[in-house]
């Protein structure tokens, strides 16, 4: 057998071969199929399908997560819709208004494991590549195929290797590490792609920072994305409620690229030497040093969504606002990526301290990151966000500028009231 990426053998295992070859066809069945506010369009295309069940509704996970709560009466209709399908197909992996993103409460709860398929109506389902799995996003047409019949077609990616080395620095984040990449390989490098990580400097990053990665490899339009599973991965998911395996019955499900695999691409990089990055007005690869675009005004501050609400990244924030106040000028809203983050980051004393500095507290959800609402932009505003897209309208008005970079900047920036660099801020 020739040796085999990552892609090659989750998709492998998905279609029930032996193996499967670079660009093949598959026949697959994922673990999960994930949906979130968008549930009721994909029951309606079903519906058209003449279907009344769904093939396995235990493979459904629906989160309500992007208006969260409903800023409208129209959205308000859409989550009753949904309720009512959820009720109706008899769905166990429903969660409510205020449980938090898709991405995170899924992890949270365990319901994928190391060389599964899951399969979303999200663009981010690439997401769970931190803990070894294959996650993809699909239309909401092929949503409606998996409900109807646990299968979809996929083609096999190629894969780009990326080697990492060394340790962050301090001030630096994982974040900063996925612009810089997407920088090198623009917003179109890696369309369709597996983006398969590897190198000792993997482990040298903690649970939350891996989580970071295969979410920002979707603003490359990579397909899937992949971190090597280990023993904090593996220790990590058996601690969580929904399931009750040991460390060692979780490991034997991971899969691991072989040695002399073919890639399409590889990229080397030493994370010692990488600084604080700025993706600028209106792309995600219109990347630069922080230290280019450092005194730019800012009028909001967002931290949360899929990418960065996590509790690292609220405790990188609280450190740097203890005994500070935000910036007159400068607003700085924070939205917990969960439930479990919002009741951590309270009982270790972050919110309070955030909130002593000034900022305002968001429901558990994805809040103004797609300019649904809860912090959507006037026109001319400049925000400096966390998440993962800064393209023009993308929260809400045109005319606003958006700014991406990791939560120890989105911190300095709230002091400062201008983009900021957090390792020249003076130690309280």
């Amino acid at each position: 057998m020739p040796p085999q990426t990552f892609a090659q053998k989750a998709l492998a295992r998905a279609a029930g071969l032996p193996q499967v070859a670079i660009g093949a066809t598959v026949d697959a069945r994922p673990n999960r199929i994930l949906s979130h506010d968008n549930t009721a369009a994909i029951a309606r295309i079903f519906a058209q399908f003449g279907m009344e069940h769904v093939y396995d509704p235990e493979k459904l996970v629906i989160v309500l997560d992007h208006a969260a709560p409903p800023p409208t009466a129209l959205h308000a209709c859409n989550h009753a819709e949904i309720r009512e399908f959820v009720a109706q197909q008899g769905i166990r992996y429903f969660f409510e208004v205020g449980r938090g993103i898709c991405h995170q409460v899924i992890s949270e709860e365990a319901l994928i494991l190391p060389g599964q398929l899951i399969l979303g109506a999200d663009s981010h389902t690439t997401h769970y590549g931190w803990l070894g799995a294959f996650g993809a996003g699909v239309g909401r047409s092929e949503v409606a195929t998996l409900w109807a019949t646990g299968e979809l077609w996929l083609r096999v990616p190629e894969s780009i290797r990326v080697t990492l080395d060394g340790e962050l620095p301090l001030g630096v984040c994982s974040k900063d590490l996925c612009l810089h990449l997407i920088g090198q390989l623009g917003a179109d490098g890696g369309l369709y792609t597996s983006v398969e990580f590897d190198g000792p400097g993997v482990a040298t990053l903690n649970i939350e920072s891996r989580m970071v990665i295969p979410n920002m490899m979707a603003e490359i339009g990579a397909k899937n994305a992949y971190l090597p599973p280990d023993e904090l991965v593996f220790n990590w998911l058996s601690t969580c409620p929904a399931i009750r395996h040991q460390p060692s019955a979780i490991s034997k499900l991971a899969l691991y690229p072989d040695p002399g695999a073919t890639y399409s691409k590889t990229v080397d990089i030493d994370l010692a030497t990488l600084e604080p990055q700025i993706a600028c007005p209106h792309r995600v690869d219109n990347v630069q040093p922080l230290s280019g675009v450092a005194g730019r005004p800012v009028n909001q501050v967002f931290l949360g969504t899929c990418t960065n609400g996590r509790l690292e990244d609220i405790a990188t924030a609280a450190q740097l606002l203890q005994g500070r106040k935000l910036a007159a000028s400068t607003r700085m809203l924070v939205i917990p990526a969960s439930s479990q983050v919002l009741g951590a980051a309270i009982e270790q004393g972050y919110i309070a301290t955030l909130l002593e500095a000034g900022a305002t507290l968001g429901t558990p959800g994805c809040g103004p990151c797609m300019g649904n609402h809860m912090g959507v932009l006037a026109p001319g505003e400049i925000c400096l966000s966390t998440a993962n897209r800064n393209f023009r309208g993308r929260m809400g008005q045109p005319e606003a500028e958006i700014y991406l970079a990791s939560p120890a900047v989105a911190a300095a920036s709230a002091i400062a009231g201008v983009i900021a660099d957090p390792r020249e801020l003076e130690p309280r």
